[in-house]
């Protein structure tokens, strides 16, 4: 008889039952309380009238647990500072899109060697998590493969689907079961009808096919996500941040009856993909909110502790400590400068 399936499939491992790993690496007990109480604080932010604003900041990538140790630490110290203000979320991402191919992450690839140790990726992920929750510091990533988060989602405070990711039936059901707040990026082609077409998909209910907390596949029926909004980060066409494309976007949420609540990307198109320029975007966002705009309730911005990118694959002792492998970042004495300029900016909003 003919072979007819897997033809093309060289291997085949078992993963850990996401119910063996949450078991192995628990969260405490004041683990959980935190992430309900960020996520709380999130969702205030972005639909009732918190002031405050949330930013969602941290490396593009995580590839080198210290590096990201030591950045964390050094933003749960920044992120107390300003606490009246801005509500800090680190960004700790452990899944890349590759529009061709490229390294795709911790989870897919954690010893950076091409070895796909997806096991230990699941486990480094997790235990990452667990540090920074620890710091007092929210986590954000960005959920690619709708399998990760059985084994992560429950250390998430806020989530993101992608640009390339948002059109996608798969991932509009995952988010409609999903705990947090979460962010539909617009399209890479720049349209934000996608992103509001998928939040209203998301807060519907739905079934589909997945896996359970035992590993096995499994129907999952969920209520539907109300906790979802819009994030702009620009297109094909360029930047979609100024204050006519903001109405533009406000325009159709309420066609679609969605609350006014937008998150701005100050990287990918909205900067040119040159990180450096960041800084400027978010100087454009805060003088929009100093003339009275009350739809923009938060910002995400690509920041490392050193600057810039480098190349990769290379050997990992030539790799430079701090240094992003995917896409570039502001180096930290940006971020420091970032951050207190926007937290003197919000003064206004909190007099009286």
């Amino acid at each position: 008889m003919h072979r007819t399936s897997d033809i093309n499939v060289l291997e085949t491992k078992a993963l850990p039952s996401p119910a063996d790993l949450l078991a192995e690496l628990p969260k405490t007990a004041a683990e959980a309380a935190f992430v309900t109480a960020a996520r709380s604080d999130i969702h205030r932010i972005i639909f009732t009238d918190d002031r405050r604003f949330l930013l969602i900041i941290g490396p593009c990538s995580i590839h080198d647990l210290e590096g990201g140790r030591e950045y964390a630490r050094q933003l749960a110290a920044l992120s107390r500072e300003v606490a009246d203000r801005v509500m800090i979320v680190m960004r700790v991402y452990f899944e890349k899109p590759r529009t061709t191919v490229g390294w795709k992450g911790l989870i897919m690839d954690p010893h950076l060697d091409g070895s796909h140790d997806i096991t230990g990726g699941l486990r480094l992920a997790r235990t990452f998590l667990k540090e920074v929750l620890d710091l007092g510091l929210p986590t954000a990533t960005e959920l690619l493969d709708p399998i990760t988060p059985q084994y992560i989602a429950d250390l998430i405070c806020w989530s993101a689907i992608g640009a390339r990711t948002t059109e996608s039936q798969t991932h509009r059901q995952m988010a409609s079961g999903l705990s947090m707040p979460l962010g539909f990026k617009n399209s890479t082609d720049g349209s934000i009808k996608n992103a509001i077409n998928a939040i209203r998909a998301a807060a519907q209910p739905h079934t589909f096919l997945g896996i359970n907390l035992a590993g096995t596949a499994a129907v999952i029926s969920t209520r539907g996500n109300p906790d979802c909004h819009v994030v702009l980060r620009g297109g094909a066409a360029g930047p979609n941040y100024s204050a006519a494309a903001i109405a533009d976007t406000e325009a159709l949420l309420a066609t679609a009856g969605l609350p006014q609540a937008i998150l701005v990307d100050c990287s990918h198109d909205n900067s040119a993909k040159r990180p450096e320029l960041q800084p400027e975007v978010m100087s454009a966002l805060q003088a929009q909110i100093s003339a009275g705009n009350r739809s923009i309730m938060g910002a995400m911005v690509e920041s490392n502790l050193g600057a810039g990118n480098q190349p990769f694959p290379q050997p990992k002792d030539k790799l430079r400590y701090g240094v992003s492998i995917t896409d570039g970042c502001i180096g930290w004495p940006a971020t420091e400068k970032l951050v207190r300029d926007l937290h003197a900016s919000l003064a206004p909003r909190f007099a009286g």
